[in-house]
């Protein structure tokens, strides 16, 4: 906090007992107080919690005369933002608002000290309308550069003449493989002046924790979205013409058939921001306008494996805990892609994994790289395949077994053999719910009796936008209420006595009682760092062991519905409901658990 001026430390002080915000008495003390530390009487006033650093400078401003502008929760567009370079920003810590009467309207940390106001507008050359602001809140503005393609950067995707790219690739015979050499690469990489279209694509990507970025061609020009935090957003619209030297640029770092335009194709690269790698996975396919590319980002480096961070709670992970204590059989995760399955196996390994027993996985591909886990990378092109990979690592001597994914028969039928012969084996399937795999395995052939003889613990799981930090409550709708009473009503308490003792069982603290006509929820503030108020994900899920009940069930073969409904009389908690008690713990919303898990899981 700078030290200000003997007048406009008094105009301050006479406005803080103005508003009240301090006492007379209140006043004297902290002043007397400031001489004796030998601090300024504004630091003080903050540090004491009489104001934060926002109302402190609001009053500053207010002492001098000059108008003051909140920017803790305000977005400002690319095209302001492109008013006033991003190095000159941060160097005189002011930011653009807008335009007014051929004026710049910019905020500033230091908007009563003349002589920078006059050195900005020397710089940039133009006159300027200026506001007092934080610097939490300058530094909130700063955080957008980054976050944002900024309008010229589009314009300048936009404007790119990549025919000479493009020109070269078709003279190239359509029937010959094209192998770029190390030196072409560097050279298309570095020169072309394609490299700087995908890398602001994908820097933009990570920067806003985007899982996957979406290259989408259509009749007239080329659309690129984000997934982010499970949600697509386009995020600009490219020329037509771009199309064909960026999906090449794509197949040459990820070492495919650039002259390949008719089947679909997978590869893989690595981005490098900052100081970290993160691993793409590509994935192109011929669609009606071309070639739509899908690129998945794995950033290991932001990752939990701790079940509780990936929303494991109460009874699902009471449930998880009691099966890692067994030496045999089968733990196994549904969803649908997309529903961090592969991170659910990773978490139970780490959970598991010591020097005592020996950890084989065999995945496709491998995400993360573990410590003292040997991991196994699938390899069709050679012959190494789920299936003929889990023959070879029986005769490894695992004591725990993890196979990325059952896709066929033959794969779940020696996943049922590893779990028959002393083996803890790991997996998942794709299925709609946890009571769905079991009839799932039916459908692939295997033997009921091995299903029931082999399967302990089965998992169902979605992911969730999670409630950014900055968040408000409100009181719920009579149809948001009506949802909650009928959804997790069951698992709602009585009273104030049960409160306790389902807080304990569920793992959720001051649980509302049930039948309210209205109850309390959350919601994020909508802000540049959390959009609609979400920020990160987190699981939703059901669990459930397979009880002598349920393998009487499997053994007459009976429905998903007919397990589900056993499963829930024996205490399973279904995605739905669990979904619902996050919400009215404040973790996630009762619109987010809707959108992921449908009613026919409740």
């Amino acid at each position: 906090m700078s030290v200000l001026s003997a007048s406009t430390q008094q105009k301050v002080e006479e406005t803080l007992l103005r508003r009240q915000l301090l006492t007379n008495d209140e006043l004297v003390k902290l002043k007397e107080e400031a001489i004796k530390k030998h601090v300024p009487f504004m630091s003080l006033l903050v540090s004491e919690g009489h104001v934060d650093n926002e109302q402190l400078t609001h009053l500053t401003a207010d002492a001098n005369g000059l108008p003051y502008v909140n920017l803790l929760k305000v977005r400002i567009s690319p095209a302001v933002l492109n008013l006033l370079p991003e190095d000159i920003a941060e160097r005189y810590m002011a930011v653009p608002l807008g335009e007014m009467q051929h004026r710049l309207v910019v905020a500033m940390l230091d908007a009563d000290n003349v002589q920078a106001v006059d050195f900005l507008s020397n710089r940039i050359g133009r006159p300027l309308k200026v506001y007092s602001a934080s610097e939490e809140g300058i530094r909130q503005i700063l955080k957008q550069y980054q976050l944002q393609l900024t309008q010229a950067e589009v314009g300048e995707l936009k404007a790119l003449e990549l025919a000479d790219l493009a020109t070269e690739q078709t003279k190239k015979p359509r029937n010959k493989l094209l192998q770029p050499t190390e030196s072409n690469i560097k050279t298309i990489v570095q020169d072309s002046p394609i490299s700087k279209a995908l890398s602001t694509i994908l820097d933009y990507a990570a920067k806003n924790r985007a899982s996957d970025v979406h290259v989408e061609p259509l009749e007239n020009s080329l659309k690129i979205r984000c997934r982010i935090d499970g949600v697509l957003r386009e995020i600009m619209e490219l020329p037509k013409s771009t199309e064909p030297p960026l999906i090449s640029r794509i197949k040459i770092l990820s070492n495919l058939k650039i002259d390949e335009h008719r089947i679909p194709q997978d590869g893989q690269s690595t981005l490098k921001l900052g100081d970290k790698e993160i691993d793409l996975r590509i994935a192109i396919a011929p669609v009606v306008w071309g070639e739509q590319v899908v690129i998945r980002l794995l950033d290991k480096s932001g990752t939990s494996l701790k079940l509780e961070d990936m929303g494991y709670i109460g009874r699902p992970l009471r449930t998880i805990r009691e099966a890692l204590k067994q030496t045999s059989g089968m733990i196994l995760t549904s969803g649908p892609t997309g529903s961090g399955k592969s991170t659910s196996l990773y978490a139970l390994l780490q959970e598991v994994n010591n020097e005592s027993i020996n950890i084989v996985t065999l995945e496709d591909p491998v995400e993360y790289k573990m410590p003292g886990v040997n991991q196994i990378q699938v390899n069709a092109e050679v012959g190494l395949t789920f299936a003929t990979g889990l023959r070879s690592i029986l005769r490894q001597d695992p004591n725990i077994i993890m196979v990325g994914e059952i896709r066929d028969k033959e794969t779940a039928e020696l996943a049922v053999q590893a779990a028959l012969t002393g083996h803890l084996v790991f997996s998942t399937l794709h299925t709609n719910s946890a009571s769905g795999i079991l009839p799932r395995l039916l459908d692939m052939g295997v033997e009921p009796f091995l299903i029931a003889s082999t399967v302990r613990t089965v998992i169902g799981q979605r992911l969730v936008r999670r409630i950014g930090t900055e968040h408000t409550t409100y009181h719920s709708t009579p149809v948001e209420a009506t949802s909650i009473n009928e959804t997790v009503g069951r698992l709602l308490p009585n009273s104030t006595d049960e409160q306790q003792k389902l807080a304990t069982d569920l793992g959720f603290e001051n649980l509302p009682l049930k039948g309210q006509s209205a109850y309390t929820l959350t919601k994020g503030i909508d802000s540049i760092d959390t959009p609609e108020g979400y920020r990160g994900r987190l699981g939703l899920y059901e669990v459930f062991t397979v009880s002598e009940q349920i393998q009487e069930l499997i053994l007459k073969r009976a429905t998903s519905g007919e397990i589900q409904t056993v499963a829930k009389s024996q205490g399973m908690v279904t995605m739905r409901e669990d979904g619902y008690l996050k919400a009215l713990a404040g973790l996630t919303t009762i619109d987010e658990a809707n959108r992921v898990a449908a009613a026919d899981n409740a």
